[in-house]
């Protein structure tokens, strides 16, 4: 029997999928590792790590778990000199402040809208220009190039 042959070309890759919008990017973890390291050569890797704890925070159904990890995010993000403390207006961070003794899975909303902001508009297109981000796009062309399949 003959043996038949077609040529296919791999899908776009992965990397070059993240390039379309910064969701692509958070969705997949090799994305948001690569993101993330970017972010820590820049010094703002609080951005996506306040991002990834109010994603994972609206997920709380618990009002007992609400309230400790409402305290444990605004410790360690939102309270002056906190440990990773993300850049957010001064109103913003009042109506936190005052919200916090009777927090509810939307209290950082404001917040968090303003840090993915921050990220889609500046840190995004830098990491898109980025060495990290080259070379993760040549290492994965380098293995999508024309591959030759047998059918029988």
């Amino acid at each position: 029997m003959p043996v038949k042959c077609c040529f296919y070309r791999s899908p776009t890759t992965e990397t070059t999928a993240w390039s379309e919008n910064m969701d692509t990017l958070l969705a997949n973890q090799a994305g948001l590792d690569a993101f993330r390291t970017f972010l820590k050569s820049e010094f703002s890797e609080e951005n996506v790590d306040f991002w990834l704890a109010c994603e994972d925070f609206k997920k709380t159904e618990s009002a007992e778990k609400i309230a400790s990890k409402a305290r444990m995010i605004y410790s360690e993000f939102i309270v002056a000199d906190a440990p990773k403390e993300i850049n957010i207006d001064f109103s913003t961070r009042d109506v936190i402040s005052r919200n916090i003794t009777e927090p509810t899975v939307r209290c950082f909303d404001e917040a968090q809208k303003l840090v993915y902001s921050l990220m889609a508009k500046d840190s995004f297109p830098r990491f898109l220009k980025s060495e990290i981000y080259r070379k993760l796009v040549n290492s994965q062309q380098v293995g999508t190039h024309k591959k030759w399949l047998p059918f029988l």
